[in-house]
């Protein structure tokens, strides 16, 4: 078995109305698929919970007697972030399209690379540094196709799930992984803003 493990801070895309990433058509396009077939089987291998997750939970979806290889990417709360000091992680989600986002891309990856079987667990709530917020497996009968397929997989994710998360440290809070709608593409960047964050 070949397994990837990596601290990460697995922020993700903010709600569709607070990104100018992409612009509306393609946040209208992304609901399309989001809300295509939700009693796909794959559901069953896409979990979003606000408790402990389990490698080996992710790990059964994924294992059959055709499959020589599986990969996985466990996603980890690291003590810092762009030189501030973490102390803990707020996860939140929209919980119906996060899930249906999530099984959207384990679709579409299954599709794309032959032979390969996917599920994903995501945590919602607080995290402390060292729990995992996020674990990704691929299995097929090949080591190749697994690795590739669990590299999208959690690369999809971050790019698309609207999930988003919270820095706490010594210096109080932060928004990650978000841009204010109102903001310019003309190099006005802002990270985080005070008065203004996802809704809880």
């Amino acid at each position: 078995m070949a397994s990837i493990f990596a601290a990460s801070r697995s922020g993700s895309a903010p709600p569709p109305s607070m990104s100018t990433d992409g612009g509306l058509c393609s946040c209208v396009h992304r609901l399309y698929i989001a809300l295509m077939d939700t009693a796909s089987p794959v559901t069953a291998r896409v979990v979003l919970r606000d408790t402990k997750l389990s490698l080996d939970e992710v790990v059964d979806q994924v294992q059959r007697p055709e499959a020589g290889g599986i990969a996985t990417f466990v996603g980890v709360v690291r003590d810092h972030s762009d030189g501030r000091v973490v102390t803990r992680l707020d996860y939140s989600a929209y919980d119906g399209m996060a899930r249906r986002e999530m099984a959207a891309i384990v679709a579409e990856l299954e599709g794309e690379i032959p032979g390969v079987q996917l599920a994903v667990a995501h945590r919602t709530g607080s995290l402390g540094v060292g729990d995992a917020a996020v674990i990704c497996a691929a299995s097929a009968p090949h080591r190749g196709e697994a690795f590739k397929a669990c590299r999208e997989l959690i690369d999809r994710i971050k790019s698309r799930v609207p999930i988003w998360k919270r820095e706490y440290g010594p210096d109080g809070a932060e928004w990650v992984g978000w841009v204010d709608a109102r903001c310019s593409p003309d190099g006005h960047e802002h990270h985080a803003h005070d008065e203004h964050h996802p809704p809880e």
